[in-house]
């Protein structure tokens, strides 16, 4: 550092970067510690609190001074010095941690001070730290005696994989879920509670069905409340009677097929609830639209956790409860979700979820195949030139939405009409497999239009067409075959 930049930071003052001090004295560590939990700043050494540069005599033992300080820290915290002249600049930069102490206090910079810090603020700093867990905490509300009866009791000794027999603390003691004076933790509270709310207000899970695109009108609304994973599995099926189910012919028999997988839709779920907040006043929230779902859950990422991360690695916010749900066979490996969430997808046929992160939310869409006939909302496509009625196919409308007093599926047919774009498609491949882009040439398009996909993919999903490199889904070189169930159907509709 220059000289004249020394004197402009000397001129600037002290404030929440900057402390000023005549030498490396016993609030040293104080100092070091508040700027270690405050993202970083500077000491300089050999000025008074008016600005006054007095120099530092001895800088080798200053120094020497300086980190040992710095590494009686808990945990050690780095820092950098620089001798400027007469002056020592100790800059403390940005840490790896985000939780310090020193002599077993905790300290934060506020304004041009640094204040020792309250039990509630300590807490908050672990907690963005990752350094202490939430659902590891005791919970108070919640007592084996009170409220671990033996129909909850039996449920979760089903689900958790414990022998018959087995002692009740000995058992919750072995997994973690409660402590040495038999508190039960939070995470112990959510998988053994009749009602989460109880214990933590906002863990329930809110579902939603609105009308249209919008919020601006609910069909139906309903509040999930039991354990963890009953939430996760009454949230699941909810979903399920909202959205189309399909009837799919396999062989001689005829299959039920969600438009969106249900796999996917439940380790969405799983996650949502798994590595939430929940310290947030805000709760998991699922929403249905016309033309998505949204699977919402508060908190943002956890700390140590960033964009780039997801679908290959995960930093359980929740780690007990993580690992008591892996335990239950209801989340798949750590880091596992979000790509198992895109592969159920893909193999299903629906069309590809995403993943949208703020500072406080995490939300995972799956949109809705169009709800309109042969093809969607697309315009009429042009008939080939071999059909005797050349007419724009007309759009039909689309499908009502369920009505809110009725949580039943709606079934839809997926054997295509006679003269559809889907049995069109079908007949191409009579004669051989070809490419979606040869395809859409012979039904005389100009390129391959969000219809003609939509109709593909749902041949596919139905077991009517399949890939020619199913291992290569994404090959530039992959064609589409006529399968048995197409040649069947197609054979009926001639008849």
């Amino acid at each position: 550092m220059r000289q004249d930049h020394l004197h402009d930071l000397i001129a600037q003052g002290e404030g929440r970067e900057m402390e000023f001090k005549r030498s490396p004295s016993k609030n040293l560590g104080r100092e070091l510690c508040a700027f270690a939990n405050s993202g970083g700043g500077t000491v300089l050494i050999g000025i008074s609190d008016r600005g006054r540069i007095v120099g530092v005599d001895n800088h080798n033992r200053a120094r020497s001074r300086i980190q040992s300080v710095a590494q009686s820290a808990d945990p050690p915290i780095s820092v950098e010095i620089e001798s400027v002249g007469d002056i020592l600049r100790v800059t403390v930069p940005a840490q790896s941690h985000q939780a310090y102490s020193f002599r077993g206090r905790f300290f934060i910079r506020d304004g041009a001070t640094s204040q020792q810090m309250a039990t509630a603020e300590i807490e908050d700093l672990f907690n963005v730290a990752g350094r202490l867990h939430f659902d590891r905490t005791p919970c108070p509300a919640f007592s084996i005696e009170r409220h671990l009866d033996d129909e909850a009791w039996a449920r979760f000794t089903q689900r958790a994989k414990i022998p018959q027999g087995m002692h009740r603390i000995a058992a919750l003691l072995n997994l973690g879920l409660i402590d040495a004076r038999h508190h039960v933790t939070h995470a112990g509270a959510w998988l053994m509670a009749r009602d989460i709310r109880a214990v933590t207000t906002s863990a329930h899970v809110s579902c939603a069905l609105f009308l249209g695109r919008s919020k601006s009108r609910i069909l139906d609304r309903r509040d999930f409340h039991r354990d963890v994973p009953s939430m996760i599995d009454d949230s699941a099926a909810w979903i399920l009677s909202k959205i189309n189910v399909g009837t799919v012919i396999r062989g001689m028999r005829r299959e039920e097929l969600p438009e969106l997988p249900e796999e996917a839709l439940r380790e969405a779920l799983a996650n949502a609830v798994a590595h939430r907040d929940y310290r947030s006043p805000a709760n998991v929230q699922v929403h249905v639209f016309k033309d998505r779902v949204e699977i919402v859950s508060p908190g943002g990422l956890p700390p140590g956790m960033t964009v780039a991360d997801l679908g290959t690695k995960s930093v359980p916010r929740n780690p007990l409860l993580f690992g008591m749900l892996y335990r239950m066979d209801i989340v798949e490996n750590i880091g596992s979700g979000i790509r198992r969430i895109l592969d159920l997808g893909r193999e299903h046929g629906a069309p590809r979820p995403t993943i949208d992160v703020s500072d406080h939310w995490v939300t995972v869409t799956f949109p809705r195949a169009d709800q309109e006939d042969d093809g969607g909302d697309c315009r009429p496509e042009p008939e080939s030139d071999d059909r005797p009625d050349k007419r724009p196919e007309q759009k039909t409308k689309s499908k009502p939405e369920p009505r809110p007093e009725t949580s039943q599926t709606t079934e839809r047919t997926t054997t295509p009409r006679q003269g559809s774009l889907d049995t069109r498609v079908l007949a191409l491949l009579v004669n051989g497999p070809l490419s979606k882009s040869a395809i859409a040439r012979r039904l005389g398009h100009r390129s391959v239009s969000g219809g003609l996909n939509r109709v593909v993919r749902r041949l596919r999903r139905d077991g009517q067409v399949e890939y020619t490199l199913p291992e290569k889904p994404n090959s530039s070189r992959q064609q589409y075959r006529l399968t048995e169930v197409g040649g069947d159907i197609l054979a009926r509709l001639d008849t």
